[in-house]
């Protein structure tokens, strides 16, 4: 009697070890957190580069309602600027070199852009004290110190090899060509050319091939 009690010990041992080897055999293998990713880099803007991010001074989200409140409260039609009186928006150039483009209107904002190229229109679209709210052609920008601009007037080539003309009219001799991206003087525009000078050429050229005239502009 006392042998096949401990035959039926040892069966119900096995079996109970038996159980646990195949739970421990269907238990799924650890995961190894992975560290995230870093979030991509932004695409440069022409004449523009990334500045090094700075966490601690980012920016808090705005929310939603307060973005669809200042889309609808802000005016239509033409607008002047509380600071200057100028049109908003207008375009000037770039006096400097290197000019930081903020997330806000101080220096104590992070610097989200860095423009390198000197004399290339931007569009003011925002005025505050001594800032100017700037975009480039691509809508990359940032609020800048007003003595980083000027207001000579300048343009960027938009179309490849565009003709310059030795007067308003496309039947006139051409001069040379612009070759896409080149920064142009303006001299002056009116019912749709500009008088531009680069490269020691000087010339007209048909506006709609240019960045940084608004639409039947005319400029003296």
């Amino acid at each position: 009697m006392a042998s096949a009690r401990r035959s039926l010990l040892a069966i119900a041992t096995g079996v109970i070890l038996t159980a646990a080897s195949i739970v421990m055999a269907q238990e799924p293998p650890r995961v190894v957190p992975q560290p995230r990713p870093a979030a991509p880099t932004a695409p440069i803007a022409d004449a523009a580069i990334p500045a090094a991010p700075d966490a601690a001074s980012q920016a808090a989200p705005v929310a939603p309602s307060a973005t669809v409140a200042a889309t609808t409260a802000a005016p239509s039609g033409p607008q002047v600027g509380p600071v200057t009186g100028f049109p908003i928006p207008r375009y000037v150039s770039l006096k400097a070199s290197e000019a930081n483009a903020r997330r806000g209107p101080s220096r104590s904002h992070r610097i989200d852009w860095v423009f390198l190229r000197r004399n290339m229109p931007v569009m003011v679209v925002a005025e505050h004290g001594h800032w100017r709210r700037i975009i480039d052609r691509d809508g990359a920008g940032g609020w800048v110190h007003y003595t980083m601009l000027s207001g000579v007037r300048t343009v960027i080539v938009e179309a490849d090899m565009l003709p310059i003309m030795t007067r308003p009219d496309p039947g006139t001799m051409v001069r040379a060509q612009a070759e896409r991206d080149v920064i142009a003087e303006v001299k002056q525009c009116r019912a749709g050319w500009c008088e531009i000078e680069a490269g020691g050429y000087r010339g007209w050229v048909d506006a709609a091939g240019l960045w940084g005239v608004g639409p039947g502009e005319t400029i003296e």
